[in-house]
């Protein structure tokens, strides 16, 4: 067994190892590169209060043990990007090799290897490992599957820590007592299914503690919930969740049309009821029905589809408004389901027909796989790369335009800045921030008349005050208001302290 499980590490670890000449990407810098948190482990210790984002960004979060594992590898390697990179793979490794022993519990050994593989190169997987932001999703991963493996082979406290490092790694690994739970409801020994009541304590102590560190620490932001969502009841923001379910199966199934970005048009933001919304409320019933018929018959498929409904389901939207329509990292977990059904075809398959023609199909499968893994790769090398695959591949993506315009502005090119700023808005016009940054562009080349109209516009949504008040406040000086632009500065200090310096350089 030695032998099969070092085939699915070096195969999961080998597919990632030209992102080793990767950059730090999009949000890879600011939780990595310009955090002090993340550049020394006493710092990250010292941190361990702190929220995941920097206070000053209000987008809080808990996921300290994520930033201590980015300050040792700052330690290490004195905070080369290459370094993280391999880790990342390394982390992607050793969560696959974990969810191949506990598969192998259901399947025969060749069949758990197979799924073990097409877990590793599945191309949904790109951003969690190409990302180092990712990393969350991988130590979480690799916490719950340790924590299942430690409970069933009763090492209790062991699978208590396990858990705990899930919890710590990201939010929803909060999930895993449930997953202990369910994995231990499947075995079919009615004796080998008790759990010590003192092991069962101690998993619900640690998950209450994380439950109040969260709501303590986690919870200071301002920026919680996805800009899609503001102002719709549950009925409207269930018009935009339900296909978002819908695109999140079409990933794991045929996993083609990748994107880093969800938002407005690449999921369409539907008013009211769509078909495609209907086809979401068909997996959404289906995979709990999946799990209640396959619980007997495939305890692999039931294990991996309670597991991608537990790990789908906090940012899922159905049952309260998350900070993001989808993510393809968000899916880490979930692309467990697909590769364990096509696991169990494989038993199937060479039980019927002979092991010969089960292997060609596997073969084909993790080919196709593998390819499109690395035909994505390149769109994590850096900025540059990530926002023209964006671009070029989902040019309905109003995030990639207004990406590019702030790049563009940056540069001085005021033409193409303004055109894509108009693409964005032309896309999407009910982003406060989006309308805010195209008004301060605006203002920063003198033409105040439409900045003032997107003003109004950002100060009328739900929330996106704070940029709102920035671009008001460029606007006052511009005109030379400077009684109403200190009345701004006044309010800032109240309601938003952590800007009173960038207040105080302009209007000094």
């Amino acid at each position: 067994m030695k032998r099969e499980l070092l085939f699915v590490f070096v195969a999961a670890l080998a597919l990632y190892l030209p992102s080793a000449e990767y950059a730090f990407v999009q949000d890879d810098r600011a939780i990595i590169a310009s955090n002090p948190a993340a550049h020394s482990i006493p710092a990250a210790l010292a941190a361990f209060d702190e929220p995941y984002w920097p206070r000053g960004s209000g987008a809080g979060l808990y996921r300290p043990l994520t930033i201590l594992s980015y300050a040792v590898d700052w330690t290490v390697s004195d905070g080369n990007a290459g370094w993280f990179h391999v880790m990342n793979a390394l982390w992607h490794g050793v969560a696959t090799v974990l969810l191949t022993v506990i598969l192998m519990r259901w399947l025969p050994t060749l069949a758990a290897v197979g799924t073990g593989l097409l877990f590793a190169w599945h191309p949904v997987h790109v951003e969690a490992v190409a990302s180092l932001v990712g990393r969350a999703e991988l130590l979480a991963a690799v916490g719950i599957f340790g924590a299942v493996l430690a409970a069933r082979r009763a090492q209790w406290t062991v699978s208590v820590l396990c858990a705990a490092a899930a919890m710590l790694s990201k939010e929803h690994g909060v999930i895993a007592p449930v997953v202990i739970l369910f994995d231990n409801w499947l075995q079919r020994d009615a004796e080998t299914r008790r759990l010590p009541t003192g092991f069962l304590v101690a998993l619900g102590a640690i998950t209450a503690a994380f439950v109040v560190a969260w709501l303590t620490i986690g919870v200071a932001g301002a920026h919680d919930v996805a800009v899609v969502f503001f102002g719709r009841n549950t009925l409207g923001r269930l018009a935009v969740a339900l296909p978002a379910v819908a695109r999140a199966a079409e990933l794991l199934v045929w996993p083609i049309s990748l994107s880093s970005d969800y938002s407005p048009q690449v999921i369409a933001a539907h008013q009211g009821f769509s078909a495609v919304a209907a086809l979401g409320i068909v997996i959404a019933i289906g995979l709990p029905a999946l799990i209640v018929w396959s619980h007997r018959r495939a305890p692999a498929i039931a294990f991996t589809a309670a597991l991608a409904g537990l790990s789908y389901l906090p940012t899922a939207n159905l049952l309260f408004p998350s900070g993001i329509v989808l993510a393809e990292r968000n899916l880490y977990l979930a692309v467990a389901l697909p590769a364990a059904v096509v696991g169990a075809g494989f038993a199937w398959l060479s039980a019927q027909r002979g092991l010969r023609p089960a292997v060609a199909v596997l073969a084909v499968v993790a080919v196709a796989y593998g390819t499109r893994s690395l035909l994505r790769l390149p769109a994590w090398r850096d900025n540059r790369a990530q926002l023209l695959t964006l671009l070029i591949e989902h040019p309905e993506s109003y995030l990639g335009h207004a990406s590019a315009a702030a790049v563009l502005a940056g540069r001085h090119d005021t033409a193409d800045a303004r055109r894509e700023y108009h693409t964005a808005d032309s896309l999407y016009a009910e982003d406060p921030f989006l309308n805010a940054a195209h008004a301060i562009f605006l203002i920063g080349i003198g033409d105040t008349e439409p900045a003032r109209s997107l003003i109004l516009r950002a100060r009328s949504a739900e929330r996106g005050e704070r940029g709102a008040w920035r671009a008001q406040f460029l606007l006052s000086l511009a005109r030379h208001d400077r009684t109403g632009a200190a009345a701004l500065l006044d309010s800032a200090r109240q309601h938003y302290s952590e800007d009173t310096s960038w207040y105080l350089m302009h209007f000094h």
